[in-house]
């Protein structure tokens, strides 16, 4: 699969959301830079206006944290401001550690091998998936291969193909494209991994598994029906409301309509089982010894 995708910043200015939406598959959003913790300032001031426009119009997105940091412990700090700007959202696309600096690179290969380490490494911890995003020469100048293996790669090449041999994920082919929605260049990418279905189904980057509930039964009373024991089945839950059990109100006749379907979905959901709109006799039991 090859999927198109743009990264954006502050430096994007404001983007019109609903016209970039049918444009491209994914985005990738700058949260931050640097010690945000430190310094507030270096949380990317457009990050939760992208944020909620990506989830407003259902466009899958990451995230990206430009790093300078000079030692492992700043790398762990970067991290950990990371984690505090992306807390409580869900991200359908890895957490990258973008590493650029020279400064950085001028440290050397086992330096930079142990900074994408102890950043990736917090990430990791915390229930996201992380990867690394760097310019391929550099990449493939100051990581090692275990490292380069380890997390999943987002290569910038300014090129007509990226020309990395080993694995990735992404790749960022130009800085000067142009997408309806957005004023001036905007990095474009190109993607070849279901990250959304991986992540989800890993239960990272915010996503849970959803708990399946037990049905309680399968036949009984249901909407629509009319009967006498539907009238003795509605006085019980009516019972049942003066107890505090639910909070819905219901007519007093023999007809099992949108009020009595609601309630039954109440009490179901209360005691722990699938919302089936069936009350039955395992229903009426559990009721009976719930409003004695």
């Amino acid at each position: 699969m090859t999927i198109k995708g743009i990264d954006v910043s502050e430096h994007q200015g404001n983007i019109d959301w609903a016209k970039v939406k049918g444009n491209v598959s994914f985005v990738i959003l700058r949260a931050g830079y640097g010690d945000a913790i430190t310094y507030p300032n270096q949380i990317d001031r457009t990050f939760e206006k992208n944020y909620k426009c990506c989830k407003n119009n259902n466009i899958p997105c990451g995230v990206y944290w430009y790093s300078y940091a000079q030692s492992v412990e700043a790398a762990k700090q970067e991290a950990k401001a990371c984690l505090k700007v992306i807390k409580g959202k869900k991200f359908e696309y890895p957490i990258y550690f973008d590493l650029e600096e020279r400064s950085q690179f001028n440290k050397g290969k086992a330096f930079c091998d142990s900074i994408v380490k102890a950043f990736c490494g917090e990430i990791e911890k915390a229930g996201y998936y992380a990867g690394l995003y760097m310019s391929r020469s550099p990449l493939q100048n100051y990581i090692s291969s275990d490292v380069a293996k380890r997390y999943t790669l987002w290569i910038a090449e300014y090129n007509s193909k990226c020309n990395y041999n080993g694995k990735h994920d992404m790749w960022q082919y130009s800085s000067t494209g142009k997408i309806d929605g957005i004023s001036g260049n905007v990095d474009v990418d190109y993607c070849y991994t279901d990250f959304p279905t991986k992540i989800k189904s890993a239960n990272l980057n915010g996503y849970t598994k959803t708990k399946k509930l037990p049905t309680l039964e399968k036949s009984g009373y249901k909407k629509g029906d009319k009967t006498s024991g539907v009238l003795a089945l509605k006085e019980m839950i009516i019972i049942a409301k003066a107890r505090k059990l639910h909070n819905v109100t219901l007519d007093e006749n023999g007809i099992f309509g949108d009020g009595t379907e609601k309630a039954v979905n109440a009490l179901l959901k209360k005691w722990g089982y699938k919302q089936t709109s069936i009350a039955g006799e395992k229903f009426i039991k559990k009721l009976a010894s719930a409003i004695k």
